[in-house]
């Protein structure tokens, strides 16, 4: 029975992390109280101390969860700068531009973070850590530390052209804004 209770506890946890995540990319932290968090989970408010010791808690576990996911999605694109590429494309595309909720935590909610705790700072900066490593790894196989400005730059680069094309009302400018953003990754990455 306990084992039970443990393993449900941890796909409830899990549950409410993953709501968390696409309500936190839709409508920010801020936007995004506790008791509609929970609504979304399908469990009552109550329960939300049973799972985490604050909202900062969740926040914190929601950008650990959601830039864990993204680095394990780069795992599966094909090997090298041809996956990087791909990662190019798929990150700057406005299908990834009009699904915020589905998208990447830091396109989404930078700004926030920002103003978050050091939990949140420190969870967020672990996965930024390691997606940056993972581009420098991209670039420069046999010496990524020697790629890890450039994979800085390309990064930053990436988050900054879709938050631009998202917060755009002109349509074609939006796009504009995303297919140069491309050329000039893929600029960054020759």
């Amino acid at each position: 029975m306990a084992r039970y209770a443990k393993e449900h506890k941890q796909v409830t946890r899990q549950r409410i992390i993953d709501k968390a995540g696409l309500r936190f990319k839709q409508d920010g932290v801020d936007g995004s109280g506790i008791s509609t968090l929970m609504s979304d989970a399908g469990l009552t408010n109550g329960a939300f101390y049973a799972h985490f010791a604050s909202k900062d808690d969740l926040v914190a576990n929601v950008l650990a969860d959601e830039l864990r996911t993204q680095l394990e999605r780069c795992g599966t694109l094909r090997p090298g700068r041809p996956g990087l590429e791909d990662f190019v494309r798929e990150y700057l595309s406005a299908e990834h531009r009009d699904n915020a909720g589905l998208g990447c935590p830091s396109a989404a909610l930078l700004d926030e973070i920002g103003r978050c705790g050091d939990e949140t700072k420190r969870a967020y900066t672990g996965g930024s850590r390691a997606i940056v490593e993972e581009i420098a790894a991209r670039l420069a196989p046999e010496d990524p530390g020697s790629a890890r400005g450039s994979a800085l730059g390309l990064f930053t680069m990436m988050v900054g052209t879709l938050q631009l094309s998202r917060a755009l009302s002109d349509q074609k400018f939006a796009d504009e804004v995303l297919e140069r953003g491309v050329e000039n990754a893929l600029t960054l990455m020759s």
